[in-house]
């Protein structure tokens, strides 16, 4: 439920002009023009310029951040937090995966979806998706390589990958996963 939505929120909405002067909109259009994101400094103007109630301030905070944040796509920060958010021990798997990849050259793109992070050239070559509390399945995109050694067929895992590596700690990421990677970045291009 909206906090919006709640009927005593509902009251303090309707009271807000007569109580501070300005209609919800209108402390809408302030707080945006300050550019301000955290909470606390956006309450400290309220009430410190403006000479608002606690409530009052902290019931405009909190609505204009929920709707505000609701407005907005994620950015690929969040999508990548969020992945890893119960799965903490996996974040160094993909760490070191960027981190190598970033290597390969200034042309490497990369693009945090929901649930995975695609790795691009002038065409997507891999994916790092974290697919369980305890794997991260590295897709990779070579048409035509055999599978042999960690590299797996990978077609029945995703179809935009032609093979897959499964990772399970960052000791994982070792010579021969680099150069899987390092092969389809330049297959890639």
């Amino acid at each position: 439920m909206l906090y919006r939505d709640d009927p005593q929120v509902q009251t303090m909405i309707a009271n807000l002009p007569e109580k501070t002067g300005k209609a919800l909109d209108e402390w809408f259009s302030i707080l945006a023009a300050s550019k301000l994101e955290r909470h606390g400094e956006m309450m400290k103007l309220l009430k410190g310029e403006y000479g608002m109630t606690h409530g009052f301030a902290n019931m405009i905070c909190l609505m204009y951040r929920q709707e505000t944040a609701a407005a907005r796509p994620p950015s690929g920060d969040d999508l990548v937090e969020t992945q890893y958010a119960n799965k903490q021990n996996l974040k160094p798997v993909y760490d070191q995966l960027l981190a190598a990849a970033l290597t390969f050259g200034s042309d490497v793109q990369v693009a945090p979806k929901k649930n995975s992070v695609s790795l691009r050239r002038a065409k997507q070559f891999a994916l790092i998706q974290p697919t369980t509390r305890t794997r991260i399945d590295l897709g990779i995109q070579l048409k035509g390589q055999e599978p042999q050694g960690k590299l797996e067929s990978g077609e029945m895992w995703n179809g935009m990958c032609s093979h897959r590596i499964q990772l399970s700690s960052a000791d994982d990421v070792d010579a021969e996963v680099l150069d899987w990677l390092r092969k389809a970045y330049e297959a890639a291009g």
